[in-house]
């Protein structure tokens, strides 16, 4: 079982020298567990983990969304493991606060005119739509079980726990913290994993300038790890204004509170 990183920014991509260390691409995670390919958003970075699949002939795939927003669903429309007939791709999200919506519904709204000249139609994969309400489990491969939670968002958004042989990956993104008080959903999700990929947005002191965006800080992090036992926490959903120069003063800054823990960067692969 391992994680790896694909893209690690929030918003919106960037390019430029300045990120070339950490990397521009936005969120998409990979876990791998034995055989199972599971995949968790669907930003930017995805782009790149395609070439990396075809190139290992990867055909069955799980893909999870933590919710809609462009910056974690822009890299679906031009994810070409999608465009191989012969291979299998099932996208999950947990239903968005909006009546009505469902997984495909979100997709379709994201492929189509005037965003873009396609639709999901296009694709020649078997991609099949499963929706599910935050909160739920879900077993998308043998031997591999999903806990889901309900973030604190704007229009909703679902944190993951992957368990496989007795290890875990929580994958906790877009999630705004009160101050005052843990957030008890994400306690419960995170308890005693081995290691948490945690929404790194913010800086406690820029948190309050920042109220409503539906974000957390990498302090918040660190204090969500000490208090459910966590073994590795990773700092994640940089924003598009930090560059490389200031994730390393995190990343010492974060060593200093909690030792071992980790600024995600493109490439980086993880064993919990």
């Amino acid at each position: 079982m391992y994680a790896r990183f694909w893209g690690v920014r929030g918003s919106i991509p960037v390019a430029d020298t300045r990120f070339a260390r950490y990397g521009g691409n936005t969120s998409c995670v990979e876990v791998r567990c034995g055989d199972a390919r599971l995949v968790f958003d669907a930003g930017t970075g995805l782009r790149p983990l395609a070439a990396a699949l075809d190139r290992e002939g990867c055909s069955d795939l799980d893909l999870f969304l933590s919710h809609g927003h462009v910056d974690h669903v822009i890299g679906l429309p031009f994810f070409t493991f999608a465009y191989r007939r012969e291979n299998s791709l099932r996208i999950w999200s947990g239903h968005q606060e909006e009546e009505g919506a469902t997984t495909e519904s979100g997709v379709r709204r994201l492929m189509s005119s005037p965003l873009l000249p396609i639709t999901p139609d296009i694709f020649p994969a078997d991609v099949s739509f499963r929706d599910f309400s935050p909160g739920n489990g879900l077993s998308p491969a043998a031997g591999v079980s999903i806990r889901t939670a309900r973030l604190r968002h704007p229009g909703g958004a679902t944190g993951y726990r992957v368990d496989y042989r007795g290890r875990s990956i929580c994958y906790v993104t877009d999630t705004e913290h009160d101050p005052q008080a843990p957030d008890e959903n994400i306690l419960a999700l995170v308890e005693g994993a081995d290691l948490m990929i945690y929404d790194a947005m913010f800086t406690d002191d820029e948190l309050p300038r920042h109220r409503g965006w539906g974000h957390s800080t990498w302090e918040e992090g660190a204090r969500l790890c000490r208090a459910a036992g966590v073994g590795t926490y990773v700092i994640f959903h940089h924003s598009p204004e930090r560059d490389d120069e200031a994730l390393d003063r995190i990343g010492a800054a974060a060593e200093r509170l909690l030792p071992g823990a980790v600024v995600a960067r493109e490439g980086l692969a993880l064993v919990p």
